[in-house]
């Protein structure tokens, strides 16, 4: 195990301020400072204040995560960071404090995707991923079906969200039922109550002619919006847990459906769910009945390594060192719209061999003790 790679990860692509420490395959620590109730009152994530947020919490939460694993800052083999996709400035946060403590302590530098990291995550809990690996990752700006042959190199997008992403509805629907911010924990706790068949919702684009693959939320939102307004014009009673299971059931058996489909057609034996969605208990339940009825292996995280978090950004990061891919250069940036087709940024100027021998020159004295 100490052979292992020494990784510590640094995620900040929304409001949450993560930092990870994985050797291997091996989770030693899990540090996150939240924002989110300093969003609550806006209804949603307020750019600047994550921004904020992370500023404020950086330093504290990485000497969290050093002293939970028990290691020193020198004794790391490497620095991960989420280079993208995300907002801008929570980005830049997290993309600047990387570099400084990289060249600080004369490690190298990994930008990785975050989307990538997501799937990532599952190999501290299930082990290595079988290649290839089918990935449905839903979160709050995220529905995506993704095939990857090599979690460090290739990943392939099969379909996306056209619109809302699942994470976005189950936050418009909380909205409008007065249930606060964030949506989903909230619905999926009101749902346990309800009851999913009460309200026939639209499944969004599960035509004959729809794209296979594709997602879209926006239309069921709506649908959902305009069935309680109509209640509430009639001077009825909402039944707030039935709309909780309907709308929710509508959106975890189109997100299920579409990827056993894809498994399907693809040939692949195995699926992977990562990102804040699949915390939810539904979707976890019927991708695990619809899988062992089709003969696939459902790979799901435990709710905590689902959300954002350093340990996924930390996990890819040991991956790019054991499988020797080369660090990022120092005028990696924060890409608010990297392509998942990207699982890492990284520098044009490495050779083998010679990968951050200017980190060592420059900082040949540790800055960082």
């Amino acid at each position: 195990m100490a052979d292992e790679p020494l990784v510590l990860g640094i995620e900040t692509s929304c409001d949450e301020t993560g930092v990870g420490i994985v050797r291997g395959h091996t989770l030693l620590a899990d540090a996150v400072a939240s924002s989110v109730d300093e969003h609550a009152r806006y209804g949603g994530v307020v750019p600047e204040v994550a921004s904020r947020a992370h500023l404020e919490a950086m330093v504290p939460t990485i000497e969290r995560a050093l002293k939970d694993a028990g290691v020193a800052a020198s004794d790391l083999d490497g620095i991960a960071v989420t280079a993208g996709p995300g907002l801008a400035g929570a980005l830049l946060v997290g993309v600047s404090a990387a570099k400084a403590y990289a060249y600080a302590l004369g490690k190298p530098l990994y930008g990785v995707n975050h989307l990538a990291s997501h799937i990532c995550v599952d190999q501290l809990e299930h082990g290595a991923l079988p290649e290839p690996t089918m990935a449905l990752l839903v979160s709050g700006g995220h529905s995506s079906l993704l095939l990857s042959s090599d979690i460090t190199s290739d990943v392939r997008p099969l379909g996306a969200t056209i619109d809302d992403a699942a994470g976005e509805a189950f936050d418009k629907v909380a909205r409008v039922l007065n249930l606060g911010f964030p949506g989903g924990p909230v619905i999926d706790r009101y749902a346990r109550e309800g009851d999913p068949d009460a309200i026939a919702f639209p499944r969004g684009l599960t035509g004959p002619r729809d794209a296979p693959y594709d997602f879209s939320f926006s239309g069921l939102k709506t649908a959902v919006a305009r069935w309680i307004e109509a209640k509430r014009n009639a001077g009825e009673e909402v039944p707030v847990a039935d709309v909780a299971a309907s709308f929710q059931e509508a959106v975890v058996d189109v997100l299920t459906r579409k990827a056993v489909r894809a498994c399907r057609d693809e040939g692949v034996d195995h699926l992977m769910i990562g990102g804040g969605v699949a915390a939810n208990s539904r979707l976890r339940a019927m991708a695990e009945a619809r899988c062992e009825a089709a003969g696939i292996t459902l790979r799901v995280p435990r709710p905590k390594l689902c959300t954002d978090n350093g340990a996924m950004v930390a996990a890819l990061g040991a991956e790019m060192v054991s499988r020797d891919r080369a660090p990022s250069d120092w005028d990696l940036s924060a890409d608010s719209s990297l392509p998942v087709t990207e699982p890492h940024v990284p520098g044009a100027s490495h050779t083998h061999g010679h990968t951050h021998d200017h980190v060592h020159e420059t900082s040949a004295e540790n800055l960082y003790s």
